[in-house]
């Protein structure tokens, strides 16, 4: 049984999200281990410069990285990432899998992630070229990762 660890910058503070995520780690037990780690997201100014936001996610990077389980295969969620169809994705969980027994998928805050996350990455993942909120993504991610497995193991519910 392979172990997923999700890594997510911001920790969610909203019901229905909290709730979602709930159902779909729920879910995910008949198929893999998995575990959420929640990470502070950096505090800003009002309004940020450039160099304020940079050396915030240097300081989130640093947590991630300290995060991330010995030997996992990285998946790193950013806007520049590659998009897969969902059976695509379930094949890329079976390829990555093959090669290690951790999978470690990470979510960045507000600002996504800094360079040095998306470089330890193995893989960088789009889920859209829209923008969505990234407790959002957190239910889209843990909803694709049961849909992939659904579909690995010849399940209905990916139609």
């Amino acid at each position: 049984m392979v172990d997923i660890t999700l890594i997510c910058v911001g920790r969610l503070k909203e019901r229905f999200y909290k709730d979602a995520c709930g159902e779909y780690i729920k879910r995910l037990g008949a198929y893999c281990r998995i575990t959420v780690t929640e990470l502070a997201e950096e505090r800003k100014s009002d309004a940020p410069s450039p160099a304020e936001v940079d050396a915030c996610l240097l300081k989130e990077a640093e947590a991630i990285k300290k995060a991330v389980p010995k030997g996992a295969a990285v998946i790193a969620l950013c806007v520049e990432g590659r998009e897969y169809s969902s059976p695509g994705l379930a094949g890329l969980l079976e390829e990555l899998s093959l090669k290690s027994a951790k999978l470690c998928f990470i979510i960045g805050g507000s600002d996504g992630l800094h360079q040095s996350v998306k470089e330890l990455a193995r893989v960088r993942l789009s889920m859209s070229p829209m923008t969505f909120p990234h407790h959002l993504a957190r239910v889209m991610v843990l909803e694709q990762i049961y849909r992939a497995f659904r579909i690995l193991n010849g399940g209905k519910y990916h139609k």
